[in-house]
């Protein structure tokens, strides 16, 4: 490893603004099973499958309804 490193011909990441933030959310664990049951058909991780259903909803602009009983 080299004592220092030329960085003056740097670039920014192009890619960091896609870049996924953990976080902490509490979910039903039925919610849980719903996306690892879909995971285990896909092939895709059940944390990728909610991050996509998730930024569909946002692309899309979907509402949640809620209505309370009276």
């Amino acid at each position: 490893m080299r004592k220092s490193y030329d960085f003056s011909h740097a670039r920014k990441n192009p890619y960091a603004k896609r870049l996924k933030k953990p976080v902490t959310i509490r979910l039903q664990s039925d919610i849980i099973d719903y996306f690892k049951a879909m995971a285990a058909d896909t092939g895709i991780p059940y944390q990728n499958l909610i991050n996509l259903y998730l930024s569909d909803c946002a692309v899309e602009g979907r509402r949640l309804a809620l209505g309370w009983k009276k």
